[in-house]
């Protein structure tokens, strides 16, 4: 029998799991596991918003796999974790956060910072207990950690503070930290009818999305094999490289012309790892596949004419190695129309402006990404800018997709640091997005978190105003006002760096390139629709 306070086993426990550092700003109800993390090797990175640590959390799950972990004061603290946490739920990535709660005794009584966090979690969470008393404390630790991976989302332990340093004495282990990632094969009667449609086919066109992380070789396989132009979602850019010929780019408000007229076309559609929800983007009536892990998401979005439930990996290679000899004809078409289409960003990256222009930031930026770098990429404009220009090699993507929450571009290129320490990585922001969490940039700097933060500065949030042009409405509200960006790096103790000119960013970019420090750059970009 061995006697230990309940957050040494937290602490403990979470070093089996593999976390090696958790987000979050210190306090009162959390104060008493504090003391257990200050003992291990954990790394605490203290943030200045709880909303940052969530968002960072979130983002490091979706770069690796791996749980992201955060961590918040009762009341005010666990409100600000709510923005991450839905992040994590729509894009279906494992999260766990640790909320403290006031005493014990105290819970009920309406006393200070006391919310009903258990009520104010239900909807997020895919597990969600606050914890009774210490002995349960360790068991359900596991049981929320091995949710969160099951379930692909986010779970929730809230624990009053004087549980962290109550001693418990525990004669055998009753859970374990350890969980079975299960392999799903589909069943070959729907691979087979899969196969029937496959072969029929004239103008097939596969749309893959963030299911195809663990197979894109066996998506391009599947696409060489088939002669089928591949489309990517948003979240499965750069999955795909950017400059594959059967790579038509992206779908929809952000996407391509060649990708837009091969959906249109399409006599089948291979929803290949993907529930991409604008159905308005997809053809009217064409029969489509669905392969997907989720049985609830087959023919959620569209009606799917055979459904394969299993990896996406093993079911395309199956299907690659029974198809007979396709004609080349609609892919040959379209890539000549994706050729033309490059020539066409090219000329738009290359023109000569007074003002800089978004997408020749993004030619800069092109120039000096690393091949394996990590591209933190904020919402707003700039989404549907990168989404079009910015070319994916290998690089790592991560964004805020389901969610679109403004402000995601900081805190996942601190993630992404964490995660990757010898890899570059690059936060494309807007001013809008940028300033909703700029604060945190003093957390990239105090943890030496090198990064180059590209922000693009026109004064306005000018997705929303051409949204309300589309509407038919006269734009309202979306001036900003203007923030001296390099300054603030400064003032935080990292570099920054104003640019007017194409001059001035090729002269900064390639001086910060090998920086050491974090980064801002504040790019004043002409104000140019970026969809209308």
């Amino acid at each position: 029998m061995f006697e230990r306070t309940a957050g040494s086993h937290v602490v403990e426990l979470l070093k089996q799991w593999n976390v090696d550092h958790i987000y979050g700003m210190p306090g009162d109800s959390i104060n008493e596991l504090m003391e257990e993390l200050r003992k291990v090797e954990i790394r605490f990175i203290q943030i200045r918003h709880e909303e940052t640590g969530a968002l960072a959390a979130s983002a490091y799950s979706k770069l690796t796999g791996r749980i992201g972990v955060c961590l918040s004061i009762a009341g005010p603290g666990a409100i600000h974790l709510q923005n991450g946490l839905y992040d994590a739920k729509k894009d279906k990535t494992p999260m766990l956060a640790i909320v403290g709660q006031v005493t014990s005794s105290s819970v009920g009584t309406d006393t200070f910072q006391e919310l009903k966090l258990e009520s104010m979690f239900e909807d997020v969470s895919v597990y969600n207990r606050r914890v009774q008393n210490a002995e349960q404390l360790p068991d359900m630790l596991n049981q929320a950690v091995r949710a969160a991976y099951a379930e692909k989302g986010p779970a929730l332990l809230v624990v009053s503070d004087n549980l962290f340093s109550t001693k418990i004495k525990r004669e055998k282990e009753m859970t374990s930290p350890e969980y079975s990632v299960p392999h799903i094969r589909a069943a070959e009667e729907d691979l087979k009818e899969a196969l029937k449609l496959l072969e029929t086919a004239k103008k097939p066109v596969i749309l893959a999305g963030k299911g195809a992380q663990d197979a894109p070789g066996e998506v391009l396989a599947f696409s060489e094999r088939l002669k089928a132009p591949i489309i990517a979602s948003l979240p499965a850019k750069g999955l795909i490289p950017d400059d594959h010929p059967n790579n038509l780019g992206q779908l929809g408000q952000l996407g391509t012309e060649p990708a837009e007229q091969a959906m249109k076309q399409a006599d089948l559609v291979i929803l290949a790892g993907t529930a991409y929800p604008y159905r308005e983007y997809l053809p009217d009536k064409a029969p489509a596949i669905q392969i997907d892990l989720e049985p609830r998401v087959i023919g959620k979005y569209y009606p799917a004419t055979v459904g394969v439930v299993g990896e996406l990996g093993p079911a395309l290679a199956w299907l690659t190695s029974k198809l007979g000899e396709k004609d080349p004809g609609f892919l040959n078409q379209f890539q000549e129309k994706r050729s033309a289409w490059h020539d066409k960003l090219r000329a738009d990256i290359d023109k000569q402006t007074d003002m800089l222009q978004p997408q020749q930031v993004l030619g800069e930026i092109q120039h000096i990404m690393e091949r394996d770098a990590v591209v933190s990429l904020d919402v707003g404009s700039i989404t549907i800018w990168s989404a079009k220009y910015l070319q994916l090699t290998g690089q790592k993507l991560v964004l805020s997709s389901w969610l679109g929450t403004m402000g995601c571009g900081l805190p996942g290129a601190i993630a992404a640091k964490l995660a990757y320490p010898e890899r570059q990585a690059i936060a494309i922001v807007g001013d809008g997005g940028f300033s909703m969490g700029m604060q945190d940039f003093v957390t990239a700097v105090k943890y030496e978190l090198p990064m180059i933060i590209v922000v693009f500065n026109n004064q306005k949030l000018q997705l929303i105003e051409d949204e309300q042009k589309m509407a038919g409405n006269k734009p309202t509200n979306v001036e900003l006002a203007n923030i001296d960006f390099a300054a603030f790096a400064i003032a935080c103790g990292g570099e920054g760096y104003t640019v007017k000119t194409r001059a001035e960013l090729q002269d900064v970019l390639s001086k910060v390139k090998a920086s050491k420090q974090p980064v801002v750059i504040d790019a004043y970009v002409e104000d140019i629709s970026a969809v209308l």
